[in-house]
């Protein structure tokens, strides 16, 4: 089984390429779309978070704005977040990994991927990029996303140069939907994955 690495920086157009891998026949983990699970209502994380970030947990739920606004530019509170979400999402990969053991290949969406040193568990990184322009205006047409909270979120990652550098593959998103699919396209036949969409 191939591992892939999907990543990015804020607003390049990272669900949209995975989607296109899933429409392939590429079974997707989405890391941000399983934190969102682990913290919403019932979730298993909802406890933990509530215990060591009072006021980040609104009616039995994560209030992702509030917990962000308690860790931001806050490193050890930062650390002290990532220590209860990343073994819960390891654990739900793990669990992804088995439930698909028979697929020839799996993509994994994970934004922080160079910034947690992860990328050593990958057979392949794509790299998604679009100008930075059209990324700040994508970032900031977000809910809830602010200038102060994009440049702090920014702040955190890679630079875009950086992890295009470091890609065995970059998939551009700033032109045309059927450019981005076509590249898409082209990474599937490179990597001898021969399947359909």
């Amino acid at each position: 089984m191939m591992r892939i690495a999907l990543t990015g920086s804020i607003g390049m157009g990272k669900s949209t390429v995975a989607a296109m891998f899933e429409r392939a026949g590429i079974p997707v983990f989405d890391a941000d779309a399983e934190v969102r699970r682990l913290q919403g209502c019932g979730g298993a994380l909802v406890e933990a978070i509530a215990h060591r970030f009072p006021g980040g947990v609104r009616d039995g739920a994560v209030d992702r704005d509030a917990l962000s606004a308690l860790v931001l530019g806050k490193p050890d509170e930062l650390a002290a977040l990532e220590a209860i979400v990343h073994p819960a999402v390891a654990q739900a990969r793990k669990r992804f990994i088995a439930d698909h053991a028979e697929a020839p290949a799996l993509l994994f969406e994970i934004p922080l991927l160079f910034e947690t040193g992860g990328e050593s568990g990958f057979d392949k990184v794509i790299v998604v990029s679009a100008p930075a322009d059209m990324q700040r205006e994508r970032a900031l047409s977000r809910p809830g996303m602010t200038p102060e909270k994009l440049d702090a979120i920014l702040a955190r990652q890679m630079p875009d140069a950086a992890k295009r550098e470091r890609a065995d593959f970059v998939v551009e998103t700033g032109g045309k939907l059927s450019t981005t699919e076509e590249q898409v396209r082209h990474i599937i036949a490179c990597l001898g994955l021969g399947l359909g969409g």
